[in-house]
C-alpha cells in the first residue's frame, strides 16, 4: 500500500506537492470515489483517476549523462538556459537530475523518475563517493593536500576526510591538476575547498559517482543504466 499522492507522482502526472493539491481540490478518484484525504493509501489493484483519466504507473528508468558545460541541472530554467534534459529530449518518462552539478562543471550525472532512488543517493547521511578531476589556478602543496585528507573547516562545518592525489603541477602556468574523492554532497564543496587555500577552480569534471564512470560517453551523450548498476548503487548507499 502506498500513499495516493506518491502513486500519482510516480505515474509522472505531477510532483508530490502538486499531487497533494489535486487531491485536496477533489480532482482524484479511487475506484470511482472522490478522495480528498492526503493520507489515503492505495494498492496496485485500485483504479486511480485524475480529472477522470486513469493513471498508469510509469516504468522506473535510470540514465547516466556525461554533462557538458553551460547547462543547468534543472527540469526547466526561467532564464531559458540549456538544461540537462535538453540532452535527453527523446526520453518519454518524466525524469529529473539526481543532485546537481554547477553550470560549468562536467561529468557524471544521474537522471531518473524514481524519487526513492534519488532520495537514497542524496540523503546527507549516505556518504556515496564522488571523484572529481580538478584544475586550479595555483600550485597546491602537499601540506595543503594533507589538510584536505584530514578535513578542513568551512563555514558550514568541517569536511569529511577526502582522498587527494596531485596528478600534475605546472610551475610555468601556475596550475595544478588533482583528483579529489569526497563523500558528502554540500553545495559547491570542491570550489569552496579550493577557495579555503586561496585557489580558483578553472575546470571541474566529475569522473566517477559511486561505481559509475562516463566510460566512452562523450559530453552530451547518455545511456540507460543496467539493472545491476542500479542495484550496486543502492548497495553502496546501504553499506
Amino acid at each position: 500500500m502506498e500513499r495516493l499522492q506518491k502513486v500519482i507522482a510516480q505515474a509522472g502526472i505531477a510532483s508530490r506537492r502538486k499531487a497533494e493539491e489535486l487531491i485536496q481540490e477533489g480532482r482524484v478518484k479511487v475506484n470511482g470515489e472522490i478522495i480528498t484525504q492526503l493520507g489515503f493509501k492505495v494498492s496496485s489493484k485500485d483504479e486511480v483517476r485524475v480529472d477522470d483519466k486513469a493513471i498508469q504507473k510509469e516504468e522506473k528508468v535510470y540514465y547516466l549523462l556525461n554533462k557538458p558545460k553551460k547547462c543547468v541541472c534543472t527540469v526547466s530554467d526561467e532564464k531559458d538556459r540549456t538544461t540537462v534534459l535538453d540532452y535527453l529530449n527523446d526520453v518519454k518518462e518524466r525524469i529529473f537530475p539526481v543532485g546537481r552539478l554547477d553550470y560549468d562543471t562536467t561529468g557524471v550525472l544521474l537522471l531518473t523518475n524514481d524519487g526513492e532512488f534519488a532520495n537514497a543517493l542524496m540523503h546527507p547521511r549516505k556518504h556515496i563517493a564522488k571523484t572529481y578531476r580538478v584544475t586550479i589556478q595555483g600550485l597546491l602543496t602537499e601540506t595543503e593536500a594533507h589538510q584536505l585528507r584530514q578535513g578542513i573547516e568551512l563555514e558550514d562545518g568541517k569536511t569529511l576526510p577526502a582522498s587527494v592525489h596531485i596528478e600534475k603541477r605546472n610551475v610555468h602556468k601556475e596550475k595544478t591538476i588533482l583528483l579529489i574523492k569526497i563523500f558528502e554532497g554540500r553545495n559547491h564543496e570542491i570550489k569552496r575547498m579550493m577557495e579555503y587555500f586561496g585557489y580558483e577552480v578553472v575546470r571541474l569534471n566529475r569522473i566517477q559517482y559511486g561505481s559509475l564512470t562516463v566510460g566512452s560517453l562523450r559530453q552530451g551523450e547518455y545511456r540507460k543504466l543496467r539493472s545491476f548498476e542500479v542495484k550496486e548503487l543502492l548497495k553502496e548507499v546501504k553499506d
